[in-house]
């Protein structure tokens, strides 16, 4: 039963619960409601539903940090965390709701904490006591009068104020298994925009009046602070040098996605209207953003000239515009000076310096950068074997001319660790193993706060069975960068697949809110639907993902899975034999068993099994027991599972949910093997 909504919700680790309970005390003899979550079991569909309608329903949300949360990367209370930063992401209304509270020595550089705790100041009570200004202040917070609801997020008691925040840095398998300061020195001005550039985008007229406006027929009202980068404009008057305007591009909105109080559309989405006519009001509508940023990049021998214009996609008024001619080895200079000049066009505050959040990680090697972007595009543009080791040759050549460059090392780790689970076997898989742990690794030396450096980090714990090293890592990752669309996939497929089906599913959904035009995405969240057991939802997802990527093929077998699991297998039928050619033996095989034919089931098997026994890259223990186990034949199907484990097969990671393996699940052998894997709780 759910209890009533409470004005305070305290969510702390258990080893913090004397000071939490002294913190509850305080409060509630002050008169405000607290809601304190005692239960011995936390975890479970009710828990989940009531921690999940009091976070949604409470005035303010209080984490208690200390060390016992630094030393815990991973527990309900970081669950509770997350809530409460994708509640704060969907309110329209600036008053305060989060309110830190650090009951220890913990310094707010160091800790462990979602970004967006950083935005607002930290009271400190020491070991709980709680003075009464600090009750007073509360009661003010969670009061309904008009004049008791600052706007302001500060909350302090008897403590010095918080030092600046930590400034932070940037930045499917089983498709079996292929896979800106000068600006802001004053008011904003607006500047023409030079005729060498030429926008593909029809400039919006102003807004009509009032009386025509209440016409539409539906209003426009984009979340406030969002916005999405369109592809500049390749001026240089080289075919070839679009790589470099892409990328340069898509840095920039890197550098935007750190700021977290920007909501960025993700690259894909905006890069789908690349060579499409399309006016700004089209895209902001598609893309559901309040403002677009456009422009074109032109390069030379040892400079840049980049002109840049932001448009507000509601009123259709231009709101800032400049040109920027820099050497090219002062590139992050100008994503700095870009990004802080979008953000006083938007009347955002920001806290801290931004310089050292945005350029955190990069280069200022001229030669590396554009190495680094070769390698990028390589990689995106040919997503097969050839692409990935041209991809780490590029990264390698970057590092080479600047080995502090910690991105480089990032994404060569992930490249290196795709290679190890879609190309390799054997000794091959874990020299690529190795390689990606050791650039993940150093990354992070070089960038503790690196978020794709923890990233990388956690798919090589993943690939490598660590799973509770991966569950640490995703869960620092996400908390580092909690609006950048590749990190949330990544860890809503992995939560998924933990057993932790709402956390995942949320992430995932997030995802797709930035990023609504990437098939990857629908498709990912239809997956995880999948395992999670919600086949009907995962029909919508995936068709969706359909809908936007036709000629992927892909989609046709996770259909199938999806439809195996709801037991129609008719409809699997005919959506396995529309499959790319591994899914569609191993989706009929069941399909077939599931329809009675048995000789049909019988010769998709044996031609799937032979298919797996060819192709040394990859072992297949794991998706022939899923086959075996579906036809009853238990000992199969362990013998697969036991085959699996000896060759330390990455795609073990599905053994936990998958429920074509729920016939095994009450099998001794079955659960030694899943304690052997060690899934996190």
């Amino acid at each position: 039963m759910i209890e009533p909504s409470r004005a305070v919700f305290l969510s702390y680790a258990s080893q913090d619960a004397e000071a939490a309970h002294r913190i509850c005390e305080a409060l509630r003899a002050g008169g405000i409601e607290v809601f304190l979550d005692q239960s011995e079991l936390r975890g479970g569909d009710a828990w989940d539903q009531e921690i999940r309608h009091q976070i949604h329903d409470c005035t303010l949300f209080m984490p208690i940090i200390s060390q016992h949360t630094e030393e815990r990367l991973e527990g309900y209370f970081r669950h509770e965390w997350m809530l409460a930063v994708e509640r704060k992401h969907h309110m329209a209304e600036q008053k305060a709701f989060l309110v830190p509270v650090v009951i220890d020595s913990t310094s707010d550089r160091e800790a462990i904490v979602p970004e967006l705790f950083r935005a607002v100041q930290w009271t400190r009570l020491p070991a709980g006591d709680t003075p009464p200004e600090f009750v007073e202040r509360v009661r003010r917070l969670v009061s309904p009068e008009p004049h008791n609801a600052p706007t302001a997020t500060v909350l302090r008691a008897g403590a010095a104020p918080a030092p600046p925040p930590a400034m932070r840095a940037r930045q499917s398998k089983w498709v079996l298994p292929a896979i800106a300061a000068a600006v802001v020195a004053g008011a904003v001005v607006y500047f023409a925009i030079h005729t060498f550039w030429i926008s593909k985008h029809p400039t919006l007229q102003p807004t009509a009046p009032a009386a025509e406006a209440s016409a539409a027929p539906t209003a426009f009202t984009p979340p406030p602070h969002s916005i999405a980068v369109l592809p500049f404009v390749n001026m240089s008057g080289d075919k070839d040098q679009e790589y470099f305007s892409d990328g340069l591009t898509e840095e920039l909105l890197n550098s935007l996605v750190r700021i977290n109080e920007l909501q960025v559309a993700a690259r894909a989405s905006s890069f789908s209207f690349k060579g499409k006519e399309a006016d700004i009001a089209t895209i902001a509508r598609k893309l559901n953003v309040g403002a677009v940023l456009e422009g074109s990049v032109r390069r030379g021998a040892h400079t840049i000239r980049v002109t840049a214009e932001l448009t507000n996609a509601v009123t259709g008024f231009h709101l800032w515009s400049q040109t920027y001619d820099r050497q090219l080895s002062d590139v992050l200079q100008l994503q700095t000076d870009i990004a802080n000049a979008v953000t006083s066009a938007l009347k955002i505050a920001l806290l801290g310096n931004i310089a050292q959040k945005i350029e955190m990680g990069g280069t200022r090697n001229p030669s590396a950068f554009d190495a680094y972007l070769r390698a990028t595009k390589a990689y995106r543009n040919n997503l097969n074997e050839k692409g990935m080791l041209e991809a780490v040759a590029g990264y390698s050549e970057a590092i080479h001319r600047d080995p502090e460059f910690a991105t480089a090392y990032a994404d060569r780790s992930l490249v290196l660790d795709g290679l190890g689970l879609n190309y390799s076997a054997g000794a091959k898989r874990r020299d690529y193993q190795e390689r990606a742990q050791t650039d993940a690794r150093k990354a992070i030396t070089l960038v503790p706060s690196l978020a794709v450096g923890h990233l990388a980090l956690a798919n090589v714990f993943e690939n490598t069975l660590d799973f509770p090293g991966a569950n640490g890592e995703y869960t620092r990752t996400l908390a580092l960068a909690p609006g950048d669309v590749k990190i949330l996939r990544r860890y809503g497929q992995f939560k998924v697949l933990m057993g932790h089906s709402d956390v995942g599913l949320d992430a995932l959904r997030r995802s797709i809110a930035l990023d609504p035009l990437n098939s990857s995405n629908h498709f990912w969240l239809g997956e995880a639907l999948v395992w999670a057991r919600r086949p009907t939802e995962a029909v919508v997802s995936l068709d969706e993902a359909k809908a936007l990527e036709p000629d992927d093929a892909s989609v046709y077998g996770w259909l199938g899975y999806a439809y195996l699991t709801a037991h129609d297998f008719e409809n699997a039928k005919e959506a396995c034999e529309r499959a790319v050619e591994d899914n569609r033996l191993h989706c009929l095989a069941m399909a077939y068993e599931g329809l009675g034919l048995h000789a049909d089931a019988d010769a998709m098997l044996a031609k799937f099994a032979s298919t797996s026994m060819r192709g040394a890259n990859r072992g297949m223990g794991v998706f022939l027991a899923q086959i075996y186990a579906q036809r009853g034949d238990t000992d199969r199907a362990l013998a697969g599972l036991d085959q699996a484990v000896r060759e330390r097969d990455p795609y073990l990671v599905y053994v936990k949910t998958n429920p074509f393996l729920d016939p095994l699940r009450k099998e001794p052998r079955f659960q030694a093997i899943e304690r052997e894997l060690k899934f996190p709780d």
